[in-house]
């Protein structure tokens, strides 16, 4: 089979590409690039002209609730709200139910997003059994059976012997380590950001240090271990700083970003909203300052969403008592444009390397993820960056609409995108 994505501005980082040409794909392989129109090859031609033609977009940090959580998301839903935001990979995280400690749990997961089609996903294993943060799992097995990585995420493992142990095993078997960052003896009984603001609302807070000393500690460890230590969902000046640190010691740390961590800041709690309490908390402004200063310098290096689907009645109570966790998925590409980009603090190129090209880097991803070069996968993502929209929680592809940019005005969107050269049918 032989398509012909014809006319559009095609911007690949991995080769440095950003000029108008076709694209060949056989057999659900990029097969060669023409200037427009002398392509000779009997094909079948979809035209983008007019449109921005990239890498698929891959997300390395995402919930999608199943198994265990349905009713907040499910492979299905949640890979459609991926395609919906530009996205080809996402890659899950093991706080479901059962979590993902076991070769069978990897395996479904894998299993149901070939079933569903929309997107691939790539299973995130357990640090520990059950995420109790105690026994370590089978990481051997798991990344026979899939896994692409280990995280302690949303059970952030709070001994650092257990930390030890586990960078050790993840280094043997050369799997990363993406750890969420809390001291929970400093953040117990928060649901914001300790500040002026929760003050204000008269909620406990949770310090920015409670990241930092969590930060500093697994950066040692990773040192002493070897192993290649992911820091997730950076919030704080703190956590920048000390990856810069690292990264020019030579230590193989890398580290991520959303965009609520820059976009917004813990005002946007300041009447109760539950769609805007997520953990990390969002922080004060000279932390989202730093944030999207350390994106804009390279300190960071990938661009996340943190997708965390709950169901309505979940978020419609006492801020104190709701769940963690935003949706980002179909909001992530248009708020790295209209903040980033069409401001000219960032190309698109760098935009669009931070979103697919670094984050398959980071955990070596198979088939040719993140680049548009000759031979690989034609995964591909096409964006119309000149359409403004509005955000309604209520259009979403998400079973959920747990979303803090609902009224918002961005721009660009997605138009769609091609897993293996077939286009993506929402």
């Amino acid at each position: 089979m032989k398509l012909l994505v014809s006319g559009g501005r095609v911007v690949d980082p991995s080769q440095n590409m950003d000029s108008l040409a076709d694209i060949l794909i056989v057999d659900g392989r990029i097969a060669g690039f023409y200037n427009p129109g002398t392509c000779t090859a009997e094909a079948e031609v979809v035209s983008v002209a007019g449109m921005v033609v990239t890498p698929g977009l891959i997300d390395i940090h995402v919930h999608l609730r199943e198994p265990g959580f349905e009713y907040k998301e499910d492979i299905v839903s949640g890979s459609r709200a991926a395609a919906a935001g530009g996205f080809t990979r996402v890659c899950c995280m093991p706080n479901t139910n059962p979590a993902i400690d076991t070769a069978a749990v990897v395996s479904y997961i894998i299993q149901q997003s070939h079933r569903a089609g929309f997107t691939r996903v790539h299973p995130i294993a357990a640090a520990t059994r059950g995420m109790g943060g105690d026994t370590l799992t089978e990481v051997a097995e798991l990344k026979a059976a899939g896994a692409v990585a280990v995280s302690d995420d949303a059970f952030p493992l709070q001994n650092a012997a257990t930390v030890r142990r586990c960078m050790e095993y993840c280094a043997m078997l050369g799997m990363p380590l993406l750890t969420h960052n809390e001291d929970k003896s400093l953040t117990h009984g928060g649901s914001m950001n300790e500040g002026i603001v929760a003050t204000s609302m008269g909620l406990p807070g949770m310090p920015a240090c409670a990241e930092d000393i969590a930060v500093a500690r697994n950066i040692a460890l990773s040192e002493l271990t070897g192993c290649h230590l992911h820091l997730l969902h950076i919030s704080t000046k703190g956590t920048c700083d000390l990856l810069g640190a690292a990264r020019t010691a030579g230590l193989n740390v890398t580290g991520e970003a959303c965009p609520h961590h820059w976009v917004l800041t813990d005002e946007a709690c300041a009447s109760y909203n539950t769609h805007a309490k997520m953990n990390p908390p969002l922080r004060s402004q000279f932390h989202a300052n730093a944030v999207k200063a350390a994106l804009l310098d390279g300190t960071i290096q990938c661009i996340v969403t943190d997708h965390a689907p709950h169901a309505d009645y979940e978020k419609q109570i006492e801020f104190d008592a709701a769940p963690f966790g935003i949706l980002g998925l179909e909001t992530s590409f248009p708020l790295v444009y209209t903040t980033l980009v069409q401001p000219g603090l960032m190309t698109l190129g760098r935009a669009i390397e931070m979103m697919a090209v670094e984050p398959a880097r980071i955990l070596n991803l198979p088939d040719g993820a993140g680049t548009l070069k000759v031979g690989a996968l034609a995964d591909i993502a096409v964006f119309d960056l000149e359409v403004e929209w509005i955000v309604d929680r209520e259009q979403v592809q998400s079973k959920s609409h747990n979303t803090p940019f609902h009224g918002m005005t961005l721009k660009s969107r997605p138009r769609f995108t091609m897993l293996a050269g077939k286009q993506v049918r929402l």
